[in-house]
Order: C-alpha cells, then sequence, then structure tokens
C-alpha cells in the first residue's frame, strides 16, 4: 500500500490492516557512471518495498531521496543537506510516520551511504521514548546462505559496489527505458587505490579516492534476466524481515524496561 495512493479515509484503515508497519526507502539522488539515472537508489529501492508490501502488507512512504551523498557533490545533479538538517529531518519524518499512527517502522537502506546514518537513527532511539520502534534492514544483511549463493550464480561479476553489474541488471529488469547501455561502450568503474597508504584508517574522500567517476565495477555484462533474479531475492528479504517485526513482541518491552531504569536515575 503505498502512502500518497490512499485516501484519508482509507489509510486509517491501512494502518489497522498492515499491523501498523511501515517501510521507509532511504534513497538519494546521485551520479550512477554514465548510464543510469541519478535517481537509482530511490527507484529501484521504492520498487523493492513496494512489492515487498503485496508480500507482507505495510504502509509504503512516498519516495525519499535526502541520504548521505556528499561523496557525490562533485558531480552534476546530485542533491545534498547540510549534516545537522539532514539528521533533524530524517527524525522529524520518523516523529511524523509515528504520529499517523504506525508503531513500528523498517528503514530500508537502498543507498549504501546512508547505513551508516541510518545506524546512527537507531541509537538516537534510545534518547527518548518514542512511540514507534525502528528497524533498519539492509538486504545484504538478510540473506540466508542459499540466497547469497544465488545471487552470486546470477552474475558473471562480483556485481559491482555501484552502477555495476547487480545495480544495472536491477534497474533493466522494471525500468530498462532508463539504462543507457550504449553510454558504457568498453568502459568499467575500476577502483583506483589513490589512499591505499593510509588504510585500514578512514577518511572521507576514501570513495572518490577509490572510484573518482562514481561508478564500481562492470555494467556490461548486466541483463534483465539477472536483474529479476535478483529483484527477487532483494524483495523476499524483506518481506521476510518485515515478517519477523510484525512477530516482534520485545522491542517494545524493552523499550519499557529501559526508560524505566533511565527515569530512575534522574530521580
Amino acid at each position: 500500500m503505498r502512502w500518497e495512493e490512499l485516501t484519508s479515509d482509507e489509510f486509517e484503515k491501512a494502518v489497522v490492516e498492515c499491523g501498523r508497519v511501515c517501510l521507509l526507502s532511504l534513497g538519494v539522488i546521485e551520479r550512477h557512471g554514465p548510464h543510469m539515472p541519478l535517481g537509482t537508489d530511490l527507484i529501484n529501492g521504492q520498487h523493492v518495498c513496494a512489492e515487498a508490501a503485496k508480500r507482507e502488507p505495510a504502509i509504503v512512504f512516498p519516495p525519499w531521496y535526502f541520504g548521505q551523498i556528499y561523496e557525490a557533490k562533485c558531480f552534476p545533479g546530485t542533491v545534498t543537506l547540510p549534516p545537522v538538517l539532514m539528521l533533524e529531518l530524517w527524525l522529524a519524518i520518523l516523529d511524523e510516520i509515528g504520529r499517523n499512527g504506525l508503531t513500528k517502522i523498517v528503514a530500508y537502506c537502498a543507498h549504501g551511504g546512508n547505513i551508516w546514518l541510518s545506524r546512527f537513527l537507531t541509537q538516537c532511539m534510545l534518547e527518548k521514548p518514542k512511540p514507534y520502534q525502528l528497524y533498519v534492514f539492509n538486504y545484504n544483511d538478510g540473506m540466508t546462505d542459499e540466497q547469497r549463493q544465488a545471487w552470486k550464480q546470477a552474475l558473471d561479476t562480483d556485481g559491482g559496489g555501484h552502477a555495476g553489474e547487480s545495480e544495472t541488471s536491477i534497474m533493466m529488469a522494471h525500468h530498462p527505458e532508463l539504462v543507457k547501455m550504449a553510454a558504457v561502450g568498453d568502459r568499467m568503474g575500476q577502483r583506483q587505490g589513490r589512499m591505499d597508504h593510509v588504510k585500514p584508517g578512514l577518511n572521507g574522500f576514501w570513495w572518490y579516492a577509490d572510484y573518482p567517476e562514481h561508478w564500481a565495477g562492470d555494467a556490461r555484462p548486466a541483463s534483465a534476466e539477472k536483474g529479476n533474479v535478483l529483484l527477487n531475492l532483494q524483495i523476499e528479504c524483506l518481506a521476510s524481515y518485515v515478517r519477523a517485526v510484525k512477530d516482534d513482541q520485545a522491542t517494545v518491552k524493552l523499550a519499557a524496561d529501559f526508560f524505566r531504569r533511565e527515569r530512575g536515575l534522574r530521580r
């Protein structure tokens, strides 16, 4: 159930019918090599969430594209926000979802750069009591051994980390008109390793140092057939996780106990 497609009366009923679960796909607007649309992450993420909600009912929040993507600021079309504003916006949106009666929010990381920030958001939930619980999910974390093997078998390469074979295939499976394979030619996103001399430490320019064209992997073997396999795996992983979240009774009790003890310290 897509939030923006429901009437107000339908929404009120849908909240109950879906077990008060909301899916929030965390995408961004960024360069995806020379051949993929800027909205690849939000388009793919929204599609996965909408399809997962058909298998396990949930309300899918409207397309979201404000995320951590400072590493792509040097490329045309990227959309970023100041760090503090972005964090406050994310927290405000979560509260607004909760205000509408949804008590379990699953944030689906459709963009790798959002994983770190979204995990910090889960810790922010310990700052004060909320009428909802936040769960962060990345499809890579939810795959079984069999699913991981099926993912690998579907590909001719390692998939690529960004706009490579896997991500290109997924986009080709449901929005082929947005993929410009002619722009790829004989090129690929090869890792440059320009900061290897200061590893294993971390610096904010690490991604730009490795992939100056914001493109990781070989997109040339991509196909819609492969994309359909990968999409189905992503959708099933997310649907399975939503089922687990619906069955979760422990988190609410843990939150109540945690804040009871926290209040006790302030007396």
